[in-house]
This record gives C-alpha cells, structure tokens and sequence, in this order.
C-alpha cells in the first residue's frame, strides 16, 4: 500500500516537472498546442458531467463555451485594468448565468427533446451574437480587447506566463470535476444516468440534482471558452457558438468513451492530433472526422476506454488461467 502510494506521489511530482520545463524544450508553437488540448479536454470533461454521468446529452454545449468567451472579452474591453483571473471570472459567471436562466426549463425534459431544446437555443444564441454586431462584433466578433499581465508583462507578449495560468486553472478545474465524481453527489448522477425513477423513489430531488450538474457543467465549460478567448485574443460568434464547436465535445467524448471520466481526455487528445494530420494533405476536417465517429460507433461503441479496460480484462484472465 505504501509502495504504491509513493510511485504515485513520485509520478505526480515528475508530471508537474515536466508541465513546467515543457515550454522550454519543445517552443512556443507546440506549448500553444498544448494549451489548446488543455482548453478542449476541460470543455469536453464539462459536457461528460452531463451526457457520461448524468445521462444529457446537449446539442448547444457551446454556449456556455461562447458566453464565457464573450463575458471576458466584454469586461476587458470596457472595464478598464481588470485584472485576468477576475476576467476569466466573469466569463464564468456569464455562463452561470445562462445555465440559471435556462435550468427551470431544460432539468425537465431528458432524452431527444434535452437534446433538440438545446440545439435550437445554441442556435438563437449564435443568431443573436450576430445580430447584435454593436456588441459582440457580428461576424468580426470581439478582437484585439485589451491583455492583462500576469505579473509585468502582458499575456499577449508572453505566451510563456499565459500557459502556466492557463495550466494552472485548467488543472484545478479537472480535478474539481474529478473530485464531484467521487462524491455522494457523483453517485446521485450516475443513478439519475441509470434510474432516474428509482432515484426519486428514494427521496432525492431528480429536476433539482439535474439543475446543480447542469449549473456546474456551464461553469466550466464558461472557464475554458474564457481562457481559449484569451489564447486567440479573439471571440467570434463561429469561432466559439458555432455547431462544429457544440459537436466537437460530443465526438471527442464518444471517442475516448461516455462514462468514463479520462475518457474525454483521450478522445480530445486522438481528435488534435487527427486534425493536425489531417490539415496537412486537407481541410475536410469534418468529414474525415464524421467518417472516424461512424466507425467507432460501429466497431468501438465504448471508447477507447472502454476499448482498453475490456482488454486489460482479457490479459488478467488469461493471465490467471495460466497461474491455475
């Protein structure tokens, strides 16, 4: 018990040597990449707390994506020297908000109709972010808002400082969500997944559970559109509302495997690096991509996950029948 309590702490302090030495060995175009995985597995792991845990699926997840985008970039723009990390808290609160505003309807329904519901508000809300060109820039969006600094110098001069804040809140948000899946509250949402009946049978509040799960996917999912705001120093309405960006999650979830907590992780990171090949020879992007979900639903319908527990089985029991 203690050996491996100590492999894992050692483990543990190597990881975060190595996140901090990264950007000095491998450049500022690769550690912009390792953000952007950072970024899209916590969007992803924000919507695995609704579709993988809790049994939602959502068609206009990037709303709270774009709303977080947007929060941030409005504040900086007319908040003059705000700091970062209440920037990024705005972004946050503005998604909040949104999930408040629209929770007393959607905790409701489940299903199709949670899903559809949610496409066409991801839509209106694109449509309006559009519309609404005075604000949020129509199909220019918000650029070039004023960078705050980290500590002298600006965020948009230092990518260096930009991805240890980034690295920073990004890790604490994965273990936050880590945390609620081995929580009471975890258990109440896996049962909901599996029986929401029986799980009102026993007293618990079904519409109102949902409604938390729901509150705190938007919050995150609001961190890292904030966040991949700032990277870019840029907020566009196809940029951060449009659909491919609502699917992106659902397809790097399904990838890696629903259910699974690592699973998003995984499938974010196979999703990057299929696309920086794929951009290499095209930009069908899409379809390739559209091709790559249709086999894994086919062949892999529980990840790569999924995928590699069933086979650890497999060597474990064959590795028993051989000690037999």
């Amino acid at each position: 018990m203690k050996n491996n309590l100590s492999v894992k702490i050692i483990l543990w302090i190597a990881g975060l040597i190595l996140l901090t030495g990264l950007p000095h060995v491998i450049g500022i175009y690769y550690t912009n990449m390792v953000v952007a995985f950072a970024i899209f597995s916590v969007f992803a792991l924000s919507l695995n707390m609704l579709l993988g845990f809790t049994g939602l699926l959502s068609f206009g997840h990037a709303m709270f994506f774009g709303m977080g985008g947007y929060g941030t970039a409005l504040a900086l723009t007319h908040i003059p020297g705000l700091a970062v990390i209440p920037a990024v808290g705005i972004g946050a609160a503005t998604a909040v908000l949104l999930a408040l505003i629209l929770s007393p309807l959607v905790v409701r329904v489940s299903g199709t109709a949670f899903a559809m519901l949610h496409l066409a508000f991801g839509q209106l809300l694109f449509v309006v972010a559009l519309k609404l060109y005075k604000i949020t820039g129509g199909e220019d969006g918000i650029g070039n808002f004023p960078m705050p600094g980290l500590f002298t110098e600006s965020l948009s001069t230092s990518p260096v400082h930009f991805y240890y804040l980034a690295m920073i809140i990004l890790g604490l948000c994965v273990w936050l969500m880590w945390f609620v899946t081995k929580t009471p509250f975890g258990q109440i949402q896996v049962g909901i997944r599996d029986n929401a009946r029986r799980i009102d049978y026993l007293g618990y509040q079904v519409p109102q559970t949902k409604a938390v799960v729901y509150v705190l996917s938007a919050f995150f999912a609001g961190i890292a559109g904030s966040l991949y705001g700032l990277s870019h120093n840029l907020v566009s309405a196809e940029g951060s509302l449009g659909l491919w960006m609502s699917f992106y999650p659902i397809i790097a979830t399904m990838i890696g495997g629903v259910g699974s907590f690592f699973g998003p992780i995984l499938g974010v990171a196979v999703f990057q690096g299929i696309d920086e090949l794929i951009l290499r020879y095209t930009e069908s992007t899409e379809l390739v991509m559209g091709v790559i979900l249709i086999l894994v639903v086919m062949f892999l319908p529980a990840g790569l996950m999924g995928f590699i527990s069933s086979l650890m089985l497999r060597l474990k029991s064959r590795s028993c029948k051989n000690q037999s």
